[in-house]
């Protein structure tokens, strides 16, 4: 699905010096290499400050942390996505609130997260999914409309640009409140381990973000709040730092290889490409297609069965899923959610992908759907 060893040689000097170095300091925690990353990414993005973390789980359950809001307060979350954007709301003792999706973009629309908005409810957390941002501007009008929180869930989509409808430009992450992300190694900006980041342009929130994934302390020993223990180390910093600058290029490679594959799949009958919506980038940390008439599954073995890879994201949508059943306010049938879990399958989609390597992908779709 990816081939993170072909994108490694091409940045292998820089990285292979950084991590010699770290490994002669021995400074593997905090070490500058973090804040300098910190400070490249802050650049990169427009965001005022980037709070870096151990993994884009914790970064969600640090925001939600900072904001302060009491067991019982209702979030809202797309139902059809990774379980982390839910499992974090639970975790605390919040109500997950899950809405339906569109279903070509296979983002919440602003008119599904209106009609959940009750009396409890405190956050939206929208979620990026595959590479492109949700329609933003009017969430965050209904948000300011409600007094709401805005969390955005940036674990697929960093390098992913939205342009408001007065042209100003906003990289995905910096719009709300706070904005999170994952640097998973398969992610368009991953490290070799575990990482993540918290991006927000509020001071207040900035302090409180940095104190809570510290222990909670901003003087060492001195603990204000609760908090975790939730770094990113130097060895994952300096892979980073080596990656970021090459990031657009990146999202670039992804997008030429999502336009060969749905210029060439459009017109097979029984798939549906995914859809871009006009306002925004879409970086494809997926290529996500639906399979219709329930041939999702006999497709992906027969792709398996040439040796191609094909991955389900998700077969489950989370209100289907056992850890959510008694914590879950649905506002909604979700039947979208549903069809989307019964339907998609994702092709290798990467940095390194040659035409001639989808060829091979796009030929295979199209054996199977003439037999």
């Amino acid at each position: 699905m990816v081939d993170l060893h072909g994108q490694y040689l091409k940045i292998k000097p820089e990285v292979d010096k950084g991590i010699q170095e770290v490994i002669d300091s021995c400074a593997f925690i905090n070490d500058p290499q973090v804040k300098e990353f910190a400070s490249e990414l802050e650049k990169y993005s427009g965001s005022k400050h980037v709070i870096t973390c151990a993994n884009g789980t914790d970064a969600l359950q640090i925001a939600l942390m900072a904001l302060g809001l009491k067991p019982g307060d209702e979030v809202i979350v797309p139902a059809f996505t990774y379980v982390a954007s839910a499992e974090v709301i639970g975790l605390l003792g919040l109500t997950p609130v899950m809405v339906d999706v569109a279903p070509k973009t296979f983002n919440v629309t602003v008119e599904n997260i209106r009609k959940a908005i009750s009396p409890k409810t405190k956050a939206i957390i929208p979620v990026h999914l595959f590479g492109q941002s949700c329609d933003m501007e009017p969430i965050m009008k209904l948000a300011k409309e409600h007094g709401l929180y805005v969390i955005e869930d940036n674990a697929q989509a960093i390098g992913s640009v939205y342009t408001f409808s007065d042209g100003t430009k906003k990289h995905t992450g910096t719009i709300g409140n706070i904005g999170c992300t994952s640097f998973f190694p398969s992610k368009n900006l991953g490290c070799y381990g575990d990482g993540g980041a918290i991006f927000t342009d509020d001071d207040d929130l900035a302090e409180k973000l940095r104190m809570i994934a510290n222990h909670g302390q901003k003087v060492k020993y001195h603990h204000s709040v609760i908090g975790c223990n939730s770094r990113l180390d130097t060895i994952q910093a300096v892979v980073l730092k080596a990656k970021l600058p090459h990031l657009d290029e990146y999202c670039s490679a992804r997008k030429k290889a999502a336009d060969y594959y749905s210029e060439n799949l459009k017109d097979v009958e029984g798939i549906v490409v995914p859809e871009e919506i006009p306002n925004s980038t879409h970086v494809y940390h997926q290529y996500t297609l639906q399979i219709l008439d329930g041939k999702r599954d006999a497709l992906k073995e027969f792709l398996a069965s040439k040796g191609i890879p094909a991955m389900i994201y998700y077969p489950l949508p989370l209100q289907k899923q056992e850890a959510f059943k008694e914590i879950t306010r649905s506002a909604e049938s979700l039947e979208i959610s549903q069809n989307l879990a019964d339907s998609v399958l994702s092709l290798p989609i990467h940095t390194e992908l040659t035409h001639e390597e989808q060829d091979i992908i796009i030929n295979a779709v199209k054996e199977f759907f003439k037999k």
